[in-house]
């Protein structure tokens, strides 16, 4: 077996009480101080999650928005200087190779955020197509250099706010800017994987052990706690946010993973175009749903989900709810039995638990008051 891999702030995580396991060929803390605990921050306080292993690519040149907008489903060229966006990255066969984010520097000089253990497999589709295309553009793997700090939660601008001179009030949603924390330069993203408001602080991997202890040491007063990838888990999956591997896979279209508003037609040809727009013509025959057990079963990945005597589908990530207090789960179903109210049953461990078809996402953040 391959050694596992770890970030530039493993060194530290002894000292914050972390359990680490092993995630996308990463040895990666799953937890702090516990599961409920750091969720329940980062819905009420805030949280500070050590998301390194991300992977980090610099496309530049004068064909980078060309290659970009080929190999993506969204719309790069609407991205102004200073904004990202999220989109799935698809096959010729209209599944996902990955699903990242896109931010744009200037007209010729882009970052593309993907997933950890998709790195190699990315940096060779991107590089790969450039390359079949004859296009005029760098990709740099950056991954290495940089560290990706993730503060979420509503006291999140607060906290930061008192770290850095930059105003992070007009900082809009899927927008960033350079500024300095705690006096190391890093890229201030106003984006995030929890369903909170908060940010992502790109800094030179060197830079990162200062900030996590500076950040924590400043909040943990206001409640700010170092969260792990379990919390992640819970967090993202009440939102209804998809993970790679789970929700998304090179055999799960946007469309029926329900991000199609992600893929946008007008902006001319893409890696797998002609299989998306058929099946958009057509009409999914299966797609991600949110279903809530109506029993004290939890759901987890792979479990067969039934109705009407046969399996429709397999429960893709599932969990109790720390925030409802209830099991819930999203599951690729038969699109016939997708609708929202649909009675269906998961098999847990060789019992038929109740279920139903429910609206996602499972929450939602109140809004932030401007008053």
């Amino acid at each position: 077996m391959a050694e596992l891999k770890r970030t530039p702030l493993y060194p530290l995580y002894q000292a914050y009480g972390a359990k680490t396991v092993e995630f996308g060929g990463w040895e990666m803390p799953v937890q702090f101080s516990g599961i409920l605990r750091e969720h329940e921050a980062v819905r009420t306080r805030a949280g500070l999650f050590d998301v390194s292993h991300m992977g980090e690519f610099e496309v530049r040149g004068p064909d980078a928005l060309r290659l970009l907008q080929h190999v993506v489903t969204n719309d790069v060229q609407r991205l102004e200087p200073g904004a990202a966006l999220y989109t799935p990255m698809t096959n010729e066969r209209g599944g996902c190779v990955d699903d990242l984010l896109v931010y744009r520097w200037d007209k010729d000089r882009f970052w593309v955020v993907v997933n950890a253990a998709n790195i190699e497999k990315d940096y060779r589709w991107i590089a790969g197509w450039r390359d079949k295309l004859g296009l005029g553009a760098e990709v740099t793997d950056r991954s290495a250099e940089i560290a990706l700090l993730a503060l979420q939660g509503p006291l999140a601008e607060q906290i930061l706010q008192g770290l850095t001179d930059t105003d992070l009030r007009p900082l809009r949603y899927y927008h960033f800017c350079e500024g300095r924390v705690l006096g190391k330069p890093v890229v201030i993203s106003r984006t995030g994987y929890t369903g909170e408001d908060g940010f992502e602080l790109y800094a030179a991997a060197e830079d990162s052990p200062a900030l996590w202890e500076g950040i924590l040491a400043h909040g943990q007063p206001q409640g700010l706690v170092p969260a792990g990838l379990g919390a992640r888990d819970t967090l993202r999956l009440e939102a209804r946010l998809p993970l790679y591997g789970h929700e998304l896979t090179d055999d799960i279209t946007p469309l029926e993973a329900g991000l199609g508003v992600f893929v946008k037609w007008d902006k001319g040809s893409f890696v797998g175009r002609e299989v998306l727009a058929e099946q958009k013509a057509q009409g999914v025959k299966r797609r991600i749903a949110g279903i809530q057990m109506q029993e004290r079963a939890i759901p987890r990945q792979g479990y067969a989900v039934r109705a009407d005597g046969r399996e429709i589908g397999r429960v893709t990530s599932g969990t109790q709810s720390p925030t409802l207090k209830v099991p819930i789960a999203l599951a690729l179903l038969d699109a016939d039995y997708a609708g929202v109210g649909a009675q269906l049953t998961v098999d847990v461990r060789g019992k038929e638990a109740a279920a139903v078809v429910v609206k996602t996402p499972f929450y939602k953040r109140p809004r932030r008051s401007d008053g």
